[in-house]
């Protein structure tokens, strides 16, 4: 009886990963993002005066994401030049999401 109710548990534990890894692998195929961001350059880093330049080769408008090393979303703001103000931010290690034309980069910030 027991083998009969573990090999049952298996089973749905086996069907429930295959079911995971096709919505998994759907899921990652359908993101309309092609990649970074080309060109991307990020400095100073680490930031010391409270400002970061963001340059890429078309320096078209970008989204900016920060997140703290929790996870949570501290900052978000649209860059229309390369020059973004961090002087609200304490100083600390932040994750830097920049996205432009369909393109994300993703780098550590250390604001100082």
């Amino acid at each position: 009886m027991w083998y009969i109710v573990c090999s049952e548990l298996s089973m749905k534990h086996f069907y429930l990963l295959v079911i995971f890894l096709i919505f998994s692998a759907a899921h990652g195929q359908s993101t309309q993002v092609s990649g970074d961001i080309p060109g991307f350059k990020l400095y100073p880093n680490p930031v010391t005066d409270g400002k970061v330049f963001i340059n890429t080769y078309s320096n078209a408008p970008k989204q900016i994401l920060i997140y703290d090393v929790l996870g949570t979303l501290v900052m978000e703001t649209s860059l229309p030049g390369k020059e973004l103000d961090l002087a609200n931010l304490d100083a600390g290690v932040y994750v830097l999401r920049v996205i432009e034309n369909d393109n994300i980069a993703t780098r550590k910030l250390i604001v100082k």
